[in-house]
């Protein structure tokens, strides 16, 4: 075989090359064979070997394959280029120095171990997440979408003064609140219930409603509750279950006492503040409006007493356990105690407040109040007849014929001596229409023993005004 061509000249004995020196470059002007020329080089070799051989082969391919060609003269066809089977080996680190396409030495690789390779890609992901975070906050901050503010402050609470108005509702209510008192009413075997009262008196008289108090009326227990927190046992001084009324006596003195005004100066439309202990929430405070004045309306409990009031009714919320407590005007003067409430229904038998409450007024509370103080007895006005509950009126209707052992007229009684017959039909009392027998009742309930009304009547198609007194009856 024919010595190869050198850089360096036509069959020219060369000294033994450097191994670690990189591969001379071609003349700018030397000529490489054509494909068709024999040649004493393989046609699948590079025009060059390198001069050294490892004495062993690696084991492994290096993680990299050069990316250049070798540099042929300019007269290098495209046929002559190497096939894919040409290749150009590589060697590794350990058998020797490897070298770039200008022949440069690049920098020895460092290989990490598995430790440093997991703490490298800790802290990568660190990092990372620092970034992502750094970058989700003020991607948030501009959106406006973060949920959380961890400098969050609304500032602090203004100091106010806590002074008001004597004419406002929290000065009448301040006013107000230390008169009204929490009754606890248990009959002996412990049943009972809950309502409300204020003092009338500071020498420890309360006024509430009977119904508050009734089941302890056959010897249970009474326990009133002050505003400050006092707890004392109360005595009935005298109960109406007319009126709905009742008195209570404590032994405690020097209690402020509420100012009593003048029921009579209502209109619908003022406005009245309803104080007492719904549900047992004492020193409870509703506002509300007159609705109406005059409302016919009976009240009564269990044990069966019922009563007949022209009441006030009014929008301030009245629930029960507000029985008994008072209902103040503007000027925070009681104008009436609150009584009853109209309800839907419930199943349960109880409901709450749906507008519609209605209050005694306080210029016939104050008349029973003073009775039930002097003697325990309370006195109220009758016509003397037996009326007719099952006619649909319009008006009352006096009992046709005795029933149930009840005669129409009580002998000797107000109508009675008026001329009134059994069958008649009352429809107006003093000139006011009456639709049933409750508003005739309510009517004649509001005056007192002794006043004379006058009663208009239907007998047999036409009408008669009688003028009847009024007598007195007892509880």
């Amino acid at each position: 075989m024919s010595t190869p061509e050198s850089p360096h000249g036509l069959g020219e004995e060369q000294p033994p090359t450097d191994p670690w020196a990189p591969p001379p470059p071609l003349p700018a002007h030397s000529s490489v064979p054509a494909a068709d020329e024999p040649t004493d080089q393989p046609t699948d070799q590079p025009t060059y070997q390198p001069s050294y051989q490892p004495s062993y082969q690696p084991s492994y391919q290096p993680s990299y394959q050069p990316t250049y060609q070798p540099t042929y003269g300019a007269d290098y066809g495209a046929d002559d280029r190497p096939t894919d089977e040409a290749t150009t080996e590589v060697l590794p680190d350990r058998a020797g120095p490897s070298f770039d396409s200008v022949g440069r030495s690049p920098r020895s690789e460092r290989h990490l171990t598995v430790g440093a390779t997991l703490a490298l890609v800790a802290v990568v992901g660190l990092l990372a997440g620092l970034l992502g975070g750094v970058l989700g906050y003020a991607a948030a901050e501009r959106a406006g979408t973060r949920l959380n503010d961890p400098s969050a402050s609304l500032g602090r609470a203004p100091v106010e003064d806590l002074q008001r108005d004597p004419a406002s509702v929290a000065g009448i209510a301040a006013t107000v609140l230390p008169t009204v008192v929490s009754i606890s009413a248990t009959d002996s075997s412990g049943s009972g219930g809950t309502g409300s009262g204020f003092v009338i008196r500071s020498d420890g008289y309360v006024l509430t409603n009977n119904h508050v108090i009734a089941a302890a009326a056959a010897g249970g227990s009474i326990e009133v509750n002050f505003s400050d927190g006092t707890s004392v046992r109360g005595q009935i001084v005298g109960r109406s279950p007319t009126y709905d009324l009742a008195v209570l006596r404590v032994r405690v003195h020097d209690l402020p006492t509420a100012t009593l005004g003048n029921s009579d100066s209502l209109v619908v439309g003022d406005a009245v503040i309803a104080v007492g202990s719904p549900l047992g929430l004492s020193g409870t405070v509703t506002t509300g409006i007159v609705s109406a004045l005059d409302r016919p309306v009976t009240a009564g409990d269990s044990s069966g007493d019922y009563s007949y009031i022209s009441a006030i009714q009014t929008d301030a919320a009245i629930n029960p356990g507000n029985s008994g407590g008072p209902l103040v005007d503007a000027r925070g003067r009681v104008v009436g105690v609150n009584s009853a409430i109209a309800s839907l229904g419930t199943s349960s038998g109880q409901s709450g407040s749906i507008g519609l409450g209605f209050a005694i007024p306080i210029n016939q509370a104050r008349v029973i109040a003073e009775q039930l103080i002097a003697d325990g007895t309370a006195e109220y006005p009758v016509v003397g007849v037996n009326l007719d509950l099952s006619f649909p009126g319009p008006g009352a209707k006096i009992l046709a014929q005795p029933q149930a052992g009840r005669e129409p007229l009580v002998a000797g009684g107000a109508a009675d001596l008026a001329g009134l017959r059994p069958g008649d039909v009352i429809t107006e009392v003093n000139g006011q229409p009456v639709a049933t027998y409750v508003e005739f009742v309510v009517a004649i309930r509001t005056q007192l023993p002794g006043d004379d009304v006058t009663l208009t009547v239907l007998r047999d198609g036409s009408t008669r005004d009688y003028t009847v007194t009024l007598q007195a009856s007892q509880d």
